[in-house]
């Protein structure tokens, strides 16, 4: 199986003013269910190429393999040391191996490999204590004391859990929709036309609900694709439409749970929470979060720039404040926030 090759984002010139394949540099991948993000700095902290490509979570994915091969093939000759935070990764122990060798097999330097989530929470606290809540197409939240214990709490996939992500609040407004469709629901009539009216679905019901199955029939990625209605719902909430503000408010009491449950883990110690994932982008959600626990902490660095922290830390680097603040800014002008 193929796919379509990484698309360059950025290009971001170096210290010397242009990038060269022949300086030392160090790389990190954040592969998760949407898009699997490549991002190159400097011994400076100055960005380097920058390449997205399609998910690789191999739950999702079944090219996931020849996402990462093609976006490893692209690093730079100079590479010092790479390190990857992979959706499902260690999930089970032969998928741990299939990842870790995929990726030996690319990359001929040292290498590491943690979650997805891991790697986001060592960006956003940069190793101090914290309790980062990724929502994006899954949810899962993962905290460390800062003195080396960790915890992981939810991450169990949509089957038996993901609550207050992108799928589950995705799969809760279908799930509404078609009670409106079927009478099941009548008081909850407001929600209907703008909601299929944002999916692209007519709002005559038996019209619609001919569409709504043609719409998930032909889709490649359902998961994906039910988890990108959150978008939608977010902004209904965010415009007064009080059915959705009700789901984007059982999404925040799902993550809130996460939070809480990651403090029993660490009673001894104050857990700031921050955030990750697309689904995080909600105004709305980030506010209901923060009713009941506080402002968040704005991340040091986003997943990918965890990933350079770890990868530089491998490398050998000295790894200070300062360059930690170089390499926040160079991502956030880059636009890579999430």
């Amino acid at each position: 199986m193929t796919v379509s090759p990484p698309t360059l984002q950025s290009r971001h010139q170096f210290a010397d003013g242009a990038f060269s394949s022949m300086l030392p540099c160090i790389a990190a991948i954040d592969g998760g269910g949407t898009k699997t993000l490549l991002a190159v700095v400097n011994r400076d902290g100055s960005l380097g190429p920058v390449l997205r490509g399609e998910g690789s979570n191999p739950f999702d994915k079944t090219d996931w393999q020849d996402v990462l091969q093609s976006l490893i093939g692209q690093l730079p000759a100079a590479t010092e040391a790479l390190s990857l935070g992979l959706a499902g990764y260690e999930e089970t122990r032969v998928l741990g191996r299939e990842q870790s060798d995929v990726v030996g097999n690319a990359f001929a330097g040292p290498f590491s490999i943690c979650s997805d989530v891991e790697m986001a929470c060592t960006g956003a606290f940069a190793g101090e204590a914290g309790a980062l809540v990724l929502s994006g197409t899954g949810s899962v939240a993962w905290a460390t004391d800062g003195r080396g214990g960790q915890v992981k709490i939810g991450g169990w996939g949509g089957l038996f859990g993901d609550e207050g992500s992108g799928f589950w609040i995705g799969r809760q407004a279908l799930g509404l929709l078609t009670a409106l469709l079927d009478g099941r629901n009548q008081a909850d009539h407001v929600f209907f036309a703008p909601f299929a009216t944002a999916m692209g679905l007519p709002i005559e019901k038996d019209a619609c609900g001919t569409a709504l199955l043609e719409w998930y029939g032909t889709l490649r990625h359902p998961r994906a694709s039910v988890a990108a209605l959150a978008r939608i719902v977010s902004d209904l909430a965010e415009g007064g439409l009080e059915p959705a503000r009700r789901l984007m408010r059982e999404a925040a009491d799902h993550l809130c749970a996460h939070i809480e449950a990651a403090q029993r883990h660490f009673p001894e110690t104050s857990l700031p929470w921050s955030y990750a994932g697309g689904t995080f982008q909600s105004r709305f959600l980030r506010e209901n979060v923060a009713v009941r626990h506080g402002a968040p902490v704005p991340p040091r660095l986003p997943p990918v720039g965890g990933g350079l922290l770890n990868a530089a830390r491998l490398a050998g680097w000295d790894v200070d404040d300062a360059w930690i603040e170089r390499v926040s800014v160079a991502l956030r002008d880059a636009g890579l926030t999430s």
